[in-house]
């Protein structure tokens, strides 16, 4: 039930993959993009994003990575509308998995310590915090949420609200990246702002992870 962390790197590396490819063949960026948006303009694809994320989350798999299908090819506030809804229902999903596995989920390493820092801390604050930032993987935050039968209201109501904002600064930063690549322009201020902004947050949560795991081992 751990999620594998080759998920990730294999995605970027499909992603710089597809980049080279798109390098070598005789096409333009924009016309991968148009065809990429035209793709993703689809209703009925659409709807099987968000239901193939909410799936994936729900058993601890690497839903995150439907974002790339979905944020460079429509506004934010879209974009963000279909990923909250994909990571919402994929928390529920694997909240309710959480509560059936009880204590039969041992973690081990990482996941362990969140698991132990949620019981310590399962303030609606602090779980909106471990939405935001970077380096708290979702699938360990949901099934720790089951696991110790979190109350699910504010379970939920700190995930709408955390991801809306997480998800809202990552849509912004790709859809600017990409209008700047199909206008040809340079990179200023209003695409920047975003990746600066994410660059923060990972500071931010390598910060909280330091200080927070630190803090339960002293009380251990």
């Amino acid at each position: 039930m751990h999620p594998s962390p080759r998920w990730p790197v294999l995605g970027l590396f499909g992603f710089l993959a597809l980049l080279l490819i798109g390098w070598l063949l005789p096409v333009s960026a924009a016309d991968l993009l148009h065809w990429g948006a035209g793709l993703s303009s689809s209703r009925a694809m659409l709807t099987g994003l968000v239901i193939a994320m909410a799936l994936l989350m729900s058993f601890g798999l690497p839903g995150s990575l439907i974002f790339w299908f979905i944020a460079p090819f429509h506004a934010p506030w879209i974009s963000v509308l279909l990923l909250l809804t994909g990571s919402t229902g994929g928390a529920l999903g694997a909240y309710v998995l959480g509560r059936r596995l009880g204590e039969r989920w041992r973690p081990k390493g990482y996941a362990r310590q969140l698991l132990a820092l949620l019981s310590a801390r399962s303030d609606f604050m602090t779980q909106c915090a471990l939405r935001i930032l970077p380096g708290f993987p979702h699938a360990f935050i949901n099934l720790s949420g089951g696991i110790l039968r979190l109350p699910l209201g504010p379970f939920l109501s700190a995930a709408v609200i955390g991801l809306a904002i997480k998800w809202g600064v990552y849509a912004q930063a790709a859809h600017g990246m990409v209008n700047a690549a199909q206008a040809d322009e340079v990179l200023n201020i209003q695409t920047l702002w975003p990746l600066v902004l994410i660059a923060v947050l990972m500071i931010a949560g390598a910060l909280a992870r330091r200080f927070w795991f630190k803090a339960d081992k002293r009380k251990t």
